[in-house]
């Protein structure tokens, strides 16, 4: 008789063993490689972290904007590892020399091809449940956004042309007209 298929579990310290170049997200214990992102990718993630850095900087404001390659921690164990694609953290105690230990106040993750089970899925109920108050799912491909703000359990559907309001902030939306992505 054939012995059950033992699973491996990862840690935290199985990230941080990977060979130089190589990046992973760890969720529950299971390890998930990350492609190198595209062009696309990498200038909406440039575009969108300028635009809420110097909306914050505007109002003199604590939080704190951090585009991946950085670190989320949303447990306090070592088998949950993040790494957004922006992540706005407003309580710096939150910030640590190796990154975000505890929920962020706003995640934004941009849709690759090889992300969008994980995006849509995995990370939606992590963030959830974590305490994340605002997640935008942006998707070049389908040229939506998504908004889901878990502080009134609602969620929104919006197109690169049209405004997004931000829900942490009052005053703040993001005119996706005015994104060039080409």
């Amino acid at each position: 008789m054939a012995s059950p298929r033992q699973l491996q579990y990862y840690t935290v310290e199985d990230i941080y063993n990977l060979p130089d170049g190589q990046r992973a997200e760890l969720i529950d214990g299971e390890l998930y490689m990350m492609a190198t992102p595209g062009r696309i990718h990498q200038r909406l993630v440039m575009l969108l972290s300028n635009r809420i850095f110097n909306y914050i900087n505007s109002k003199n404001g604590d939080c704190e904007v951090y585009p991946s390659p950085f670190a989320v921690f949303l447990n306090a164990d070592d088998k949950l590892y993040l790494e957004p694609d922006i992540s706005v953290i407003c309580d710096k105690d939150k910030l640590t020399e190796e990154g975000c230990k505890g929920a962020p106040d706003w995640i934004i993750e941009i849709v690759s091809p090889t992300s969008r089970p994980m995006d849509y899925n995995k990370k939606l109920f992590k963030y959830r449940t974590a305490g994340v108050r605002e997640y935008w799912i942006v998707d070049p491909m389908k040229r939506q956004i998504t908004v889901y703000n878990f502080e009134h359990d609602t969620y929104e559907e919006y197109s690169f042309s049209d405004k997004v309001k931000t829900g942490i902030y009052d005053d703040f939306d993001m005119n996706f007209a005015e994104i060039n992505i080409e």
